[in-house]
């Protein structure tokens, strides 16, 4: 079986996560200058015993950190969530960071704004529940379009939040 290609944000620009964390357009320059998308962890559940895939391709762009990536469904350890991925009940997606520089937020939580990214992990549940991932088909993705209400709060970071 041929690896599945995913693609999709693991993190978007001025939206509040659960735990009321924004991240600031620029947050991962420094991290994706010094690591390339290979370098940057696949795991499941931000388990470190967990690894299911590889990173291909990690941008920072307008909405936030676009990333492709391809789940090994061939692996023993692997097979059962890569079949949670094609039923769509695995999609979402979830940084795993250390926090270099943030201030904190009003209404709680902080402004991210640079972050030392370890891994990205499919989740279950994201933290920022917009942060999701599609399955493509063999050929190559692209990245989609910003979506219109992204592109205005990236635009406008005080307008409300979807």
């Amino acid at each position: 079986m041929q690896p599945l290609i995913i693609s999709g944000y693991a993190s978007l620009f001025g939206l509040p996560d659960l735990a009321g964390d924004v991240v600031e357009r620029g947050a991962f320059e420094t991290s994706l200058r010094r690591l390339p998308a290979a370098s940057i962890r696949m795991l499941y559940q931000h388990d470190p015993d967990r690894p299911i895939g590889r990173w291909v391709e990690a941008v920072e762009d307008q909405a936030g950190l676009w990333m492709r990536g391809l789940v090994e469904p061939n692996h023993p350890d692997t097979q059962k969530i890569a079949a949670l991925i094609q039923a769509g009940l695995a999609d979402g997606l979830s940084i795993g960071f250390r926090t270099l520089e943030a201030a904190p937020r009003p209404s709680g939580g902080r402004i991210l704004k640079t972050i030392d990214l370890r891994e990205v992990s499919i989740v279950t549940f994201p933290m920022l529940p917009r942060a999701r991932f599609r399955v493509r088909g063999s050929s190559p993705s692209t990245r989609p379009s910003v979506p219109a209400d992204l592109t205005r709060r990236v635009q406008n970071p005080a307008a409300p939040a979807a």
